[in-house]
């Protein structure tokens, strides 16, 4: 700190012509800076838009298909355990016993009993399980 005067202040004159010039160019920058400021938000604005759109569209596509998978998923378990009960079913002698007497055999010390009114061609004598 030094007790010296400030400095005079420049002329009013240069101030206002060298300020006027700048302010003025100033000035006539900021509506463009302005335009496209607002033309950049905008275009922001609009991209976000989009992207919430597709996300919440890309968020219901992919819950339906997903479901939609499950239920196939859930259709081939129960078919793959319906072929592993007939796998393991296919060679005891419970189910192969079954089976002759639905194609029309009977047991040796079994009587058989045929009615006057039987048809000609007998039916099915035993429900057919459809395999997958």
């Amino acid at each position: 700190m030094t007790d010296a005067p400030a400095p005079p202040p420049p002329p009013a004159s240069s101030r206002q012509t060298e300020g006027g010039r700048v302010n003025l160019r100033r000035l006539t920058r900021l509506p463009l800076t302005m335009m496209l400021t607002s033309l950049l938000a905008g275009l922001g604005i609009v991209q976000l838009s989009f992207q919430l759109i597709n996300t919440g569209y890309r968020s219901v596509t992919w819950t339906r298909q997903t479901q939609e998978a499950q239920g196939r998923i859930q259709g081939l378990e129960r078919d793959v355990q319906v072929l592993q009960d007939a796998e393991t079913n296919a060679n005891t002698p419970g189910y192969l016993r079954e089976l002759a007497r639905c194609q029309g055999f009977v047991g040796q010390n079994e009587r058989v009993v045929v009615s006057p009114d039987a048809p000609e061609s007998p039916g099915e004598n035993c429900r057919a399980l459809r395999l997958p």
